[in-house]
């Protein structure tokens, strides 16, 4: 596998990096056993604490550096990339002031006696990590590890080793251990060997189905637990009582950012008929109005596609779909300009034959259905392989939970695109994955949850 900076703005090759080889995989890995049997991952959590506060304000000092380094390797625009580590800085800063409460002992009622249940570090982990947002996906998972104990290997997406170098920097910075956080730049095959190490404990992926399947095989061969965070085809429901300025609005933000490029951006939008001309017009000048450019001027809204591939792929998809039958309402190609830009387009009259029914659009792409209901809003909503997450726009909160409860997805967003946030657990069903990043429920995915009992 080829590790290399390729700038999808310029379409010029900025960096190669070397792979790791196996001698140096394996010491990477005899240093992060060694921490873990270490007194800084076995004892007492307030270093790992300070660790984590002076993450945050690292990230905070170097967000100009990083956003600079992600719009460099994967096209995000500056504005954006800030945002990003503004969020990671917010996760640090979390676990940094929360993990002793979410991780204190629980007690349970028991006729035996005195009985709880402890959190202890299970061994190092491997997270295999994707590129669309660098920072923030190594960060919700190395955070709560570095908080419970557990030492991080991480094998990050080919096209962003510059920002896997400069995040492991940032944690020994900020005062792990050596051994504590380390990137591997390494192959498929050298992946699997490490998952069937007997010191890899646990093993983290977001990306695609076909990654995602086989590590979740690999580690269940060897009986060791996994989280997925896979593709997303989420909904954006825009209900007959919605404020239709404000749903196209958030509507055009969410299915353009980061070139829409986002496993829970907004990709299929199901209007109901009686706001469905209002809310396309509205709509599409949204998207009409991003600012295509350079991702490293602060004024761009709209970058390139992370790489040469993933502009062919979707090409490919949006080509396709019209081929059976859609209708362009919007762009529908690539754009006239250097870089890896494709337009934002608008897609309709997908019916439940044509491929992309049934496809994520990883780009400015949105696919576009109107509905005569409520009853036809879950059942198209739910008719999709992915469950991740999905907005809900209505002027009324108590129809908008219900149908939230009736929509089969990790999350569900009211009135607000879906998002992220430190305290938010994050996640999805069906072939979006299992298992939840972040909050409280995120930080216990890795640990032994001990049961303690004193007989009475």
């Amino acid at each position: 596998m080829a590790y290399r900076t390729l700038n999808p703005f310029t379409e010029t090759v900025v960096k190669a990096y070397d792979p790791h080889t196996d001698d140096q995989v394996e010491a990477a890995l005899a240093k992060a056993d060694d921490v873990f049997k270490s007194d800084w991952c076995q004892g007492d959590i307030a270093p790992r604490l300070k660790v984590l506060s002076r993450m945050a304000e690292l990230l905070t000092e170097r967000s100009d550096d990083f956003a600079a380094k992600m719009a460099e390797e994967m096209g995000k625009p500056v504005t954006q990339g800030s945002q990003e580590i503004e969020l990671c800085a917010g996760i640090a800063q979390y676990y940094a002031e929360k993990a002793p409460e979410l991780l204190k002992p629980q007690p349970y009622d028991s006729q035996l006696g005195e009985a709880w249940v402890q959190h202890h570090p299970v061994g190092v982990l491997l997270a295999v990590e994707p590129w669309n947002f660098p920072i923030y996906q190594l960060i919700r998972v190395i955070a709560p590890a570095i908080a419970v104990g557990n030492p991080v290997l991480f094998k990050h997406a080919g096209i962003v080793p510059g920002c896997a170098e400069m995040f492991e920097g940032l944690v020994k910075d900020a005062g792990a251990p050596e051994g504590m956080v380390a990137t591997l730049f390494i192959s498929s095959e050298q992946v699997s060997d490490l998952i069937g190490d007997d010191r890899i404990q646990g093993v983290a992926l977001t990306g695609s189905e076909g990654a995602g399947s086989k590590v979740a095989a690999r580690a269940s061969e060897m009986l060791k637990k996994s989280t997925l965070e896979l593709g997303g085809s989420d909904v954006f429901v825009v209900l007959d009582d919605a404020d239709v300025a404000a749903a196209a609005k958030a509507g055009a933000e969410a299915r353009l950012a980061n070139a829409g490029q986002v496993c829970t951006g907004a990709k299929r939008f199901i209007v109901q008929k009686a706001v469905a001309d209002a809310f396309i017009a509205a709509f599409t000048d949204g998207l009409k109005s991003a600012v295509m450019g350079d991702p490293q001027d602060a004024s761009t809204t709209l970058g390139p596609l992370s790489s040469e591939d993933a502009l062919e792929g979707l090409t490919t998809q949006v080509d396709a779909a019209v081929e059976h039958g859609a209708e362009l309402l919007l762009g529908g190609k690539r754009a006239d300009r250097k870089g890896f830009f494709y337009e934002p387009t608008i897609l309709t009259g997908i019916t439940s034959d044509n491929p992309a029914f049934h496809q994520e659009f990883f780009g400015p792409v949105a696919q576009l259905y109107v509905v005569d209901d409520d009853d036809a809003v879950v059942a198209l909503a739910n008719d999709s392989p992915y469950g991740l997450g999905g907005s809900i726009f209505s002027g009324d909160a108590d129809r908008a939970r219900k149908l939230a409860s009736r929509i089969e997805a990790g999350m569900v967003f009211i009135n607000t695109p879906t998002t992220s946030m430190p305290e938010l657990p994050f996640g999805g069903v069906k072939r979006s994955g299992y298992g939840r990043e972040l909050g409280d429920l995120g930080i216990k995915e890795f640990v032994n949850r001990k049961l303690v009992v004193v007989a009475g």
